[in-house]
């Protein structure tokens, strides 16, 4: 049976220690984050995932969700776990205090976004969609629709989809066909149909909030003719059902206890969320902080992930150490004394701290762009967002799947069938590098948009401070191990910027063909910069106060850079070898 323990002391370490939360009071919602405060948090949080979500996991994976005639029931448990979680006020923690919210930071919400991921993905992937619905029609929706709809997501009372994929259609939405008549009243009724429709339909609640992507009768062709729109489960007036219909629900490789749906909209009653025609900008603001969330998905599996892989090394006799016995009292040593298992626990557990840090860094500048008090400093924190929010979803998910798949490697054939629980952590991981834009479309986008935009001005937000970071410590001895290489990784993340630069003016296809490459080096660069910041940090606080803990996270960040980090070079030679050899084969070749 797998096991998970909520990463209580590295959060507060990160949160108390290093970003340091409770000095940030003069950010709006911060004010009340005491230490105290944090702490019990994240205690709460760990207690409630443990107890209550965990036990369920492999109960969703194993029995999943049923569908009768258009309804869904969730797995045996989920329905009292989704009550409890709203009861104890986790539905409301961001939210706004004018809906019943409790108004606290995105950062603070991030540790019970992550531990819900690592002990039941399925159950955690439908509060998740009704916080996404949340931010979209808190700043795109009229007041009217805000104050009917927004507090009973607020209180988890109703929750919230996002409706935008059609069989046509996945990352081309220009092709979509579902089409909004408008009516006499100022409403509108809504046809057409939706796939992969993630908790589209269930039991937990009485009311589902669909935030549906159409176009209307005069839209123009392509993206600029889309407009977003909410339409309840049930009418918002009435209460009565709205012409909204789950027809089918998928058979999908992992998320077995999150329902998958196929929705029809036969003459639904809906409301225009945002501008005409201009829906996709309003879904974007799910879609970017939904990502936020998915890049988290991958984090959290990685974290059980570790967790298991990591007591099993321990406990697992096979072989002797090649320096000799370690264990001479047993017929073998565990197999943590091996290299190479070595290696692939170091790997895991160097993603999962160092990419915790940057959940953390990137929440927090969220959090300082939409509340700090001087506009330059949010507009700072926009850019540093905008820049990082592809690099997030795409490098998290794809190293949380490899971590996965190292822990069932770790395994050996006990990983690879179900008693163990293992192999569901790679099956729940891989549609994490899928939905809510596959991760070559986050590339894409980190290369043609991001780059590009304002001459480079999104670069800077991140090169700025670590290039501060480096210069600052070229003199500092006891740094030299961790600044040395991470200014050779920030020069090669640097070169290749450069170059995707220049040769994407002359030739896109060059850019596209270094995308995905280009995305991992900035991923293992931003990890660098924090590990070398938290070894900066652990070996002052191990002058005063040495701990076990501040030596495993040296142990930690040296392994990341002198393991990973010095993967730059190859990826610099493979992204500035240009897209010939991608492109010249023939497809009839294929």
């Amino acid at each position: 049976m797998p096991i998970f323990h909520a990463p209580i002391r590295d959060y507060l370490f990160l949160l108390q220690e290093y970003f340091d939360l409770s000095s940030l009071n003069d950010i709006t919602g911060f004010k009340e984050l005491s230490p105290d405060l944090i702490e019990s948090i994240v205690q709460e949080g760990g207690k409630f995932c443990e107890e209550v979500l965990f036990p369920l996991n492999q109960v969703g994976d194993k029995h999943g969700c049923t569908f009768d005639n258009g309804k869904v029931t969730l797995a045996p448990g989920f329905k009292e776990a989704y009550e409890a979680y709203t009861q104890s006020g986790w539905s409301s923690f961001t939210c706004d205090p004018a809906f019943g919210g409790q108004g606290l930071p995105n950062v603070i919400n991030m540790p019970m976004i992550e531990m819900i991921c690592s002990a039941n993905l399925a159950f955690g992937i439908i509060p998740g969609l009704s916080h996404g619905a949340y931010n979209a029609l808190a700043v795109h929706g009229d007041e009217t629709l805000k104050h009917v709809v927004l507090p009973k997501l607020t209180s988890g009372e109703w929750t919230g989809v996002m409706c935008l994929t059609e069989p046509q259609c996945g990352t081309d939405l220009g092709l979509i066909t579902t089409r909004a008549e408008p009516q006499p009243d100022g409403s509108y009724r809504l046809f057409g149909d939706k796939i992969f429709i993630s908790a589209g339909e269930h039991d937990a609640v009485g009311n589902i909030v669909h935030m549906v992507l159409a176009k209307l009768p005069d839209a123009p062709e392509g993206v600029h003719g889309i407009s977003l729109f909410l339409a309840g489960k049930n009418d918002l007036d009435t209460n009565k059902p709205n012409g909204i219909t789950c027809t089918s629900m998928e058979e999908k490789m992992g998320i077995h206890g999150t329902p998958t749906c196929v929705m029809h909209y036969e003459n639904a009653k809906a409301y225009m969320v945002g501008i005409p025609h201009k829906g996709l900008r309003a879904m974007f603001t799910m879609m970017n902080e939904a990502r936020l969330y998915v890049g988290v998905q991958g984090l959290g599996l990685a974290e059980v992930a570790y967790q298991n892989a990591a007591q099993y090394a321990k406990e697992r006799l096979q072989g002797r150490s090649l320096n000799g016995k370690k264990y001479p009292e047993k017929s073998a040593d565990p197999i943590v004394v091996h290299p190479d298992v070595r290696r692939m626990l170091l790997t895991m557990r160097s993603f999962v701290e160092g990419a915790r840090a940057l959940v953390l860094d990137i929440a927090l500048q969220l959090d300082i762009s939409k509340h700090h008090p001087d506009k330059l400093v949010k507009a700072a924190a926009d850019d540093y967002v905008q820049l990082m929010t592809p690099i997030l979803k795409a490098y998290l998910t794809d190293k949380g799947f490899e971590a996965a798949n190292l822990a069932m490697q770790v395994y050996g054939g006990h990983g690879y069938i179900r008693e163990s629980g293992i192999e569901q952590y790679s099956r729940d991981a891989r549609i994490a590098q899928i939905y809510e834009g596959a991760n070559g479309i986050q590339a894409l986008d980190l290369v043609g948009r991001k780059l590009p935009r304002n001459t480079g001005r999104y670069l800077r937000s991140f090169f700025h401070p670590i290039t501060q970071f480096i210069n600052s410590h070229r003199d500092t001895p006891e740094m030299a191990e961790f600044n040395k290489p991470l200014y050779q990784a920030v020069t090669s993340l640097q070169q290749a910027s450069l170059w995707i630069a220049q040769k994407g003016l002359t030739n896109p296809e060059d850019g596209a063909a270094a995308a995905t490459d280009y995305l991992t080096m900035f991923g293992h660069v931003a990890l660098g910069f924090h590990f070398a910041k938290m070894a900066e940090l652990c070996l002052n606080k191990q002058k005063t106060n040495p701990s076990s803990f501040y030596q495993a996270k040296l142990a930690t960040a040296r392994f990341f850079i002198q393991k990973i980090l010095p993967q730059h070079y190859g990826l610099l030679a493979t992204i500035t070898s240009g897209s010939k050899s991608i492109m010249e084969m023939e497809e009839s070749h294929f």
